[in-house]
C-alpha cells in the first residue's frame, strides 16, 4: 500500500461516495445543491472567498440562486437550527485589486446573523492559509483547487468567448481549469474536525460539531459517484507556528506516488518550482524501466511578478528534468482551445500514479506548499483490477478528454494501443483543441533568478527562523513577563478611560467637541503637517512589522496623487533608514541567530551587490520589507547606497499606486491618445528599468571574481 496513516496522510478514512468534479461549472451547482440539502452546519476554508459569486451560470439549477453572499443568507433564513461558519484567508494588500474590497463589511456584516466569518491570520510571516474545503453536516464534503471567488468558472468546453466567464467586474477573463472532489462519510467528518480546528486557532472560539441524532445533509442525487464506498487518504502541510510541529505530509505522499508509478505519472499543476519533487521525479526519469511522466502545466503564470518569480524556476527545474530524460519519458503541456489557440489557465493541482493512486487537494508544485502555507490534499488508493482502479483509470481518460477534444471512449481506445500517454497525445489533439508542447526557450521577460540566485528567497519551504524564534520568546516567556505586559495594556487602557472621563465630567467638555475637533481636521488637511504625521506612521508602522504595501495603499486613499507620493516615498525611506539601525544596534551576531541560513546568505549578497541589490530585493517577494532593512543593517553596505538603493526600487511600485492608478483607470474610461501615451511611457520606463537592472545583474553574474 502506498497510503501509510502518520507518515505520508493524517488519517485514513472511509468515504461512502466519491466524486471527481472538474471544473467549477460542475463543483459550483453541486456546491448549490449540497447546501440546500444542509441541516445543522455548513463549514468553508478558502485562500479567498468572494461573495458576489454568481453559481447558477448556466442556468441547470431549479431555481433562481443568488449569488454566494446572499444566498448562503437566503439559506440561513429558511432554516433556524442552521449555522455557517466561513473562514478566509487574511490576505495582504497585495491582492486588494482581484479581490472583494473589505470582506468582513461586505460579508460578515450584510449577512444573516447566524452567519460568523473570519478573516484567519494564524500562519508565519510570508504564509498563506491556502486549504480550500466545504464541509456540510461533517456528512458531505468537497476538496480540491477552487475557491468560493471571482475568475475561477467555466465549463469543460473552456470556449475562448464564453460570455458566462466574468469577474464580479464584469470584466471577462481567459479559460480556467481545476479540480475538485465530493466525498460522504468518514471523510467528510474528518475534514469536518479539520475546520474546527482552524477555527479554535483563528478565534480562540470552539464550534459545535452537528449532532448525529439529528438530519443531516446527504449526498445529492443529481451527483453521479466516480467511485462507490472507498478508502480516502487526508494530507496536510502545515508549518511550524506557535508551538505547532511542521506537517508535511502532502509532499511525502507526492514522492511516495512519484515513486510507487511503474507505467503513467500523469501531473496536473499550477506551477512546478518545488525541489524534492523536482528531484524525486528527475531520478524515476534517469531509471531504464521508470514511468512516463506527463505534466499539465498553464503556458505562464499569472502575472509579470509570477512570471518572472514561479515561471523562471519552473524553467530552470523542467531543463534539468529534460537533461535526465535520456530515455524520453517526459512531456510537458499546456492546453489550447480554439483556432487562435488560446491558453486555458490550469490551476488544478491533482496527480495520478497508474491506475493505483490519485490526488486531488490545494497544494501546488512549489517550496511554499510542501512546507510553507496550509493545504488540504485527499487520495484515493485502489488495489489492482479492482473498481477504484478502473474509476481511476477513467478518471485520467476524461481529463484527457477534455484537453484533447476527444470522447473519454476514444481515448481509452487509445491508451490502451498505443500504451503511451505521449503518442496518445500527440495522435488525438486537434487544431481547435490540443495539449501544446510547452516552449522551454521562451524565457520570462524578467527573471528573478537572475537576480536572485537562491530560489527559497522567491519560493519559500518553511517559516523565516526569525518568525520562529518570535514564536519561541512568546511561549517561553515567563509569568513575570506576562504579568508586565498586562501592567502596561491596563496602563494604557487607564489613560484611555481618564481622557474620557476628563472629557465627559470636566469643562474641557464644552472646548474639545466633535464639531470642532471636524473643523480642526479639516485644517490640517491642507497643512504639510498631515504629511509629516503621515511619514511619521511609516516610520512607526516599520518598527512594528507592519507591510510597508499596506502603508502604500492607505496613504493613496487618504491623500492626493502628488502628496501620497511624496509621503509614501519618504515614508518608505525613513522606514528603511530607521530598521537598519536596528539591525546596526541589535549587531550581526544577533541577527544571524535570528534569521537563519537563508537571511544570512541575503546578508552576503547585499553586502556584494550594493546599491543595485537594494533595488532587485525591493522589487521581488524575498522577504518583509523590515526584515531585509534589519538584516542589512548588520552589513558592510554603505548608508547612502542603502537608502538609494530603496528609493530607487521603491520608486516604479509607489509611482504606480499613487499617481500613475488614476491614468490607467482613466484609459478605460476616456480612451483618448493623450492618456494613452502616458500610460505607455510609464509602461516603457518601468520596462527600461527593468531591462537596465538585469543586465547589469548579468554583467556582474559574468565577471570571475
Amino acid at each position: 500500500m502506498i497510503i501509510r496513516e502518520g507518515e505520508n496522510c493524517w488519517l485514513k478514512t472511509r468515504a461512502e461516495r466519491i466524486s471527481f468534479l472538474v471544473d467549477a461549472a460542475d463543483y459550483f451547482e453541486a456546491f448549490v445543491r449540497a447546501v440546500q440539502q444542509a441541516r445543522q452546519t455548513i463549514y468553508i476554508a478558502g485562500w479567498d472567498f468572494d461573495s458576489r459569486l454568481v453559481l447558477n451560470r448556466r442556468g441547470k439549477l431549479p431555481h433562481d440562486i443568488p449569488p454566494l453572499g446572499k444566498f448562503l443568507s437566503q439559506t440561513a433564513r429558511g432554516n433556524p437550527g442552521l449555522q455557517i461558519y466561513v473562514l478566509s484567508w487574511d490576505f495582504p494588500l497585495i491582492y486588494w485589486r482581484e479581490r472583494e474590497w473589505w470582506p468582513v463589511v461586505q460579508f460578515g456584516w450584510k449577512t444573516h446573523r447566524r452567519i460568523h466569518f473570519y478573516l484567519d491570520d494564524q500562519h508565519p510571516m510570508g504564509g498563506a492559509q491556502h486549504q480550500k474545503f466545504v464541509v456540510i453536516d461533517d456528512n458531505l464534503a468537497f476538496c480540491g483547487g477552487v475557491d468560493l471567488t471571482n475568475s475561477r468558472w467555466d465549463t469543460a468546453a473552456h470556449h475562448p468567448e464564453d460570455g458566462r466567464r466574468k469577474n464580479s467586474s464584469s470584466a471577462h477573463y481567459e479559460p480556467f481549469h481545476d479540480i475538485q472532489m465530493a466525498v460522504s462519510g468518514g471523510t467528510a467528518r474528518v475534514l469536518g474536525g479539520l475546520f474546527r480546528s482552524r477555527w479554535r486557532g483563528a478565534t480562540g472560539k470552539e464550534v459545535p460539531a452537528p449532532r448525529e441524532d439529528r438530519p443531516r445533509a446527504r449526498w445529492p442525487a443529481s451527483l453521479s459517484a466516480d467511485i462507490g464506498e472507498s478508502a480516502v487518504a487526508v494530507a496536510r502541510t502545515l508549518p511550524a507556528y506557535k508551538g505547532q510541529q511542521a506537517v508535511r505530509e502532502v509532499e511525502r505522499l507526492y514522492l511516495d506516488a512519484i515513486e510507487s508509478a511503474e507505467r503513467w505519472i500523469y501531473i496536473e499543476n499550477q506551477y512546478l518550482t518545488a525541489e524534492k519533487i523536482c528531484q524525486q521525479l528527475s531520478r524515476r526519469l534517469a531509471q531504464p524501466n521508470g514511468p512516463e511522466v506527463v505534466i499539465i502545466m498553464p503556458s505562464k503564470a499569472s502575472g509579470w511578478l509570477e512570471q518572472s518569480t514561479m515561471d523562471a524556476i519552473r524553467r530552470h527545474n523542467l531543463n534539468l528534468l529534460f537533461q535526465q530524460d535520456r530515455h524520453r519519458r517526459l512531456a510537458v503541456f499546456w492546453p489550447s482551445v480554439g483556432p487562435e489557440a488560446v491558453p486555458v489557465y490550469v490551476h488544478s493541482k491533482i496527480l495520478i500514479a497508474d491506475d493505483r493512486l490519485a490526488i486531488v487537494g490545494s497544494a501546488n508544485l512549489s517550496n511554499r506548499s510542501m512546507g510553507f502555507d496550509s493545504e488540504c490534499c485527499l487520495a484515493v488508493e485502489g488495489p489492482p483490477a479492482s473498481r477504484t482502479a478502473a474509476a481511476l483509470d477513467r478518471f485520467r481518460h476524461r481529463l484527457l478528454a477534455e484537453h484533447l477534444g476527444r470522447s473519454m471512449e476514444e481515448v481509452a481506445a487509445a491508451c490502451a494501443s498505443e500504451n503511451s500517454l505521449i503518442r496518445v497525445i500527440h495522435h488525438l489533439g486537434s487544431p481547435e483543441r490540443c495539449l501544446k508542447p510547452l516552449d522551454m526557450d521562451v524565457a520570462p521577460v524578467v527573471d528573478g533568478t537572475a537576480w536572485v540566485p537562491d530560489p527559497s528567497f522567491l519560493d519559500p519551504e518553511e517559516p523565516f527562523e526569525f518568525d520562529l524564534v518570535m514564536d519561541r520568546f512568546a511561549r517561553d516567556s515567563k509569568p513575570r513577563a506576562r504579568t508586565v505586559q498586562l501592567i502596561k495594556i491596563s496602563a494604557m487602557l487607564f489613560v484611555l478611560l481618564a481622557i474620557g472621563a476628563i472629557w465627559r465630567w470636566t469643562p474641557l467638555a464644552g472646548w474639545l467637541t466633535i464639531e470642532r475637533l471636524a473643523q480642526w481636521a479639516g485644517l490640517l488637511e491642507n497643512t504639510p503637517l498631515l504629511m509629516v504625521m503621515v511619514i511619521g506612521a511609516y516610520v512607526l508602522g516599520g518598527l512594528i512589522f507592519v507591510p510597508v504595501t499596506l502603508l502604500i495603499g492607505a496613504t493613496a486613499l487618504i491623500l492626493p496623487a502628488w502628496q501620497s507620493f511624496v509621503c509614501a516615498i519618504s515614508g518608505c525611506v525613513l522606514n528603511a533608514w530607521a530598521t537598519y539601525w536596528v539591525g546596526r544596534g541589535l549587531g550581526k551576531r544577533a541577527v544571524r541567530r535570528l534569521s537563519g541560513k537563508r537571511l544570512n546568505r541575503l546578508n552576503k549578497y547585499l553586502a556584494r551587490r550594493g546599491i543595485l541589490a537594494i533595488m532587485m530585493v525591493r522589487n521581488l517577494p524575498i522577504a518583509p520589507f523590515t526584515v531585509v532593512n534589519i538584516v542589512a543593517g548588520t552589513t558592510r553596505i554603505k548608508q547612502i547606497h542603502f537608502l538609494l538603493g530603496t528609493a530607487l526600487g521603491m520608486l516604479p511600485g509607489i509611482l504606480v499606486i499613487t499617481v500613475f492608478t488614476g491614468q490607467v483607470l482613466e484609459v478605460f474610461k476616456n480612451p483618448r491618445w493623450p492618456n494613452f501615451l502616458v500610460v505607455g511611457a510609464v509602461a516603457a520606463l518601468v520596462a527600461t528599468g527593468l531591462w537596465w537592472m538585469r543586465k547589469r545583474v548579468h554583467d556582474k553574474n559574468s565577471v570571475t571574481p
